[in-house]
């Protein structure tokens, strides 16, 4: 009893902290599935399946609307490629396929859809191995062209400088993007490696072989990257112009220096620009790429990377293109509001995120925490932060048009119950064709405000709606709206119905 009324306690001291912070009616929701911790290493297909419900469950619970999932981790992969093998993460043996036989990702972008989520392919361009991977199959790329890599400590990368590597990286995605249906390509902060005390990069002999130019060789190794994103996001856009390509980087770009020529935040930390030659805010003002999520995973108050500086510093620098903040949760529900010692620091965050301009929403690192909701975090976003479904942000550099309204919507009687029906408008082009499809409702002496999202039923990808019919007396308004593929919203058509 005494756990349970503290349990209360605390919902209620973070109810009361988000009162003047409303829940915006769209939001990027997004959450981290990663394999790269080994936790599904082994697994039988079956028990696989089972913990990803699991976490799927639960982020449907909490109205997250995009995955994140790790299918390359070091050029391999949790599909079945032919440019790669499959990954010692599924099997515990690189190149061995599961038994019985599945496919990971086809079953998560099922899984997701059916749920309303995105699926956004997570991968990793360069690394090749990582100190953990012991043997390589013959059909790893490094196995086939080891004088395209270079080795780094424990690991083996990719070359960045080699004009082949770009290729087949962006191979890869073109098979991704060809073959699934995705919503986003992602990759996260591993670029040119995190520095080791006492390691050269051994990029030397590629930079005095092709240095196009530059006359040193950090500028070279940020071109390298520059080149990778660029096409990256012309060969995503080129098959399939509404799959979105996202960036996770590490949460600090620059630390701000006397006389540095690039903009700089008030910490102290390891640097993107600096030290993995990632020039992330070059890639969002130059459009290549469609959204960035910054990992901010420390607490307000770091010493060397405080969050609060960092999530201002973002959304002052990085909002030519949707920012998104990536959050860490255990670290989040460990740490102490500063302004209430009662309180973790969700409620902080929150507010920072939804009232500073150009930040559209939030990534939680790592989804089995929010499974095992850890420090009641699960919870406090079901309960108080997003008790109600979020669109996604609009991206109208992609597309803007809205698509057409539904057809024929009426209320029928059917042997299940009285059914809301309607029928798709009809699409001169793929990027108008309905894609999913927003129900709301409103009472009697409620006022028709679709921009509230507590009026949203549902959004679904069928057309018809089963009602909740009692006694025929109650009487309502159902409005239905379009969303194509970049969630652009049409119109509205309506009907009365009692219930």
């Amino acid at each position: 009893m005494k756990r349970l009324l503290t349990f209360i306690c605390l919902l209620c001291c973070l109810a009361a902290s988000s009162r003047n912070v409303p829940e915006p009616k769209r939001e990027f929701r997004g959450s981290w599935i990663q394999c790269v911790n080994g936790q599904f290493e082994g697994l039988s297909p079956q028990a696989m399946r089972e913990k990803l419900t699991q976490q799927l469950d639960a982020l449907e619970r909490c109205h997250v609307n995009a995955v994140m999932f790790q299918v390359r981790a070091e050029a391999d992969a949790l599909y079945p490629s032919k440019l790669e093998p499959w990954s010692r993460f599924l099997t515990g043996t690189q190149g061995q396929a599961p038994q019985p036989y599945w496919d990971p990702l086809a079953w998560m972008i099922e899984q997701c859809h059916k749920r309303g989520m995105e699926l956004h392919a997570w991968i990793n361009p360069y690394r090749a191995k990582t100190a953990g991977t012991k043997d390589l199959a013959e059909t790893h790329p490094y196995m086939q062209h080891p004088e395209r890599f270079m080795k780094y400590g424990d690991l083996i990368l990719f070359n960045p400088g080699l004009k082949e590597n770009r290729k087949a990286i962006c191979d890869v995605v073109r098979d991704i993007v060809t073959r699934y249906d995705v919503d986003g390509v992602h990759i996260d902060d591993y670029f040119y490696p995190y520095p080791q005390a006492g390691l050269e990069i051994p990029d030397q002999d590629t930079y005095r072989a092709n240095n196009r130019g530059f006359n040193d060789i950090a500028s070279w190794r940020r071109d390298n990257v520059d080149l990778l994103m660029q096409e990256l996001y012309t060969t995503i856009h080129t098959i399939k112009p509404w799959v979105k390509f996202g960036v996770a980087p590490f949460g600090i770009y620059h630390n701000a220096k006397a006389g540095s020529v690039v903009p700089g935040s008030n910490t102290k930390g390891l640097q993107d620009y600096d030290d993995l030659y990632a020039d992330v805010l070059n890639w969002i003002n130059k459009g290549w790429v469609d959204y960035c999520i910054p990992q901010l995973y420390w607490p307000i108050g770091h010493p060397t990377a405080d969050y609060e500086t960092l999530t201002r510093w973002w959304a002052k620098n990085a909002c030519a293109r949707p920012l998104m903040i990536g959050q860490d949760v255990d670290r989040t529900v460990k740490s102490t509001d500063l302004k209430d010692q009662t309180i973790n620091q969700l409620p902080a965050k929150i507010e920072l995120q939804r009232t500073l301009p150009g930040i559209v929403g939030s990534c939680l690192w790592y989804s089995a925490a929010i499974a095992e909701n850890h420090g009641n975090y699960a919870t406090a976003l079901s309960q108080i932060y997003q008790k109600n479904v979020a669109l996604q942000p609009l991206m109208p550099f992609i597309d803007h048009k809205a698509p057409g309204k539904v057809k024929g919507l009426k209320a029928i009687w059917t042997p299940d119950g009285l059914i809301l029906v309607w029928l798709a408008p009809k699409a001169k082009t793929v990027m108008d064709e309905a894609h999913q499809y927003v129900v709301y409702r409103f009472g009697r002496n409620e006022k028709k405000n679709l921009g509230d999202a507590s009026h949203i039923v549902t959004i679904t990808n069928k057309t018809f709606l089963k009602l909740p019919y009692v006694k025929g007396t109650e009487k309502y308004k159902y409005y239905v709206t379009v969303l194509d593929r970049l969630q652009n919203e049409s119109r509205a058509r309506s009907e009365s119905v009692k219930l």
